[in-house]
């Protein structure tokens, strides 16, 4: 058999392949866990509960009630402050008007609207023309304004038929939307808001 066609030795094989996994590309770097602390923390601490319940069933069991009462404290705590944060109130100058004992009256919010509407600032213009709305209908017994009520509020305590509900919530619904949800406010839009406003006075059900 001719040299040539002889089989390489295991230890030239070995050589060989050591030197090409020597090589910087085959240099693998097994990468950190980030999270493996907490993971150990988390595991300690189960571990201790696991412990405790054992060796102390009761005490196990307070501590639970407690610290479900603190959850429940906090989520609820969280919760409100959530819900202070994102309760919209009327962006207009009733509030205002109201703590100075200078409350306008459905004509000033309307005329205002229309100045506005007029000039331009067709958002600003929407939330004086549903303050005049509100100021109008509580004239007529079909709600009771205050300035601290939220739009919904209204929309909810509105008695109007059904007709005059579905459209007094798609009022506000449009009004959230350009007030408080940052959606452009047009001179369409503030004139489709005025003629369905004006609608309304024909939706009030009767006592």
């Amino acid at each position: 058999m001719s040299p040539d066609l002889q089989s390489p030795s295991a230890d030239s094989v070995r050589a060989v392949l050591r030197r090409v996994y020597a090589a910087p590309e085959y240099e693998w770097d097994i990468p950190r866990d980030p999270l493996a602390a907490i993971r150990r923390f988390i595991l300690g601490i189960l571990e201790r509960f696991q412990e405790l319940e054992q060796a102390h069933p009761l005490a196990y069991w307070v501590l639970m009630g407690i610290m479900m009462v603190l959850l429940l404290a906090i989520l609820v705590h969280f919760g409100y402050l959530v819900w202070r944060a994102l309760k919209p109130r009327l962006a207009t100058d009733a509030a205002t008007a109201v703590a100075r004992g200078q409350l306008r009256d459905a004509a000033w919010h309307l005329r205002e609207a229309r100045r506005l509407a007029e000039a331009g600032r067709y958002a600003e213009a929407l939330a004086h023309r549903f303050t005049a709305l509100v100021l109008d209908l509580d004239r007529r017994d079909a709600l009771t304004f205050h300035p601290s009520k939220t739009p919904g509020e209204y929309a909810t305590e509105a008695r109007l038929d059904d007709s005059g509900q579905s459209a007094f919530a798609e009022l506000v619904a449009k009004l959230y939307r350009h007030l408080f949800g940052g959606t452009p406010c047009t001179a369409d839009d503030f004139s489709s808001f005025e003629r369905r406003a004006g609608e309304l006075r024909a939706h009030i059900a009767s006592a």
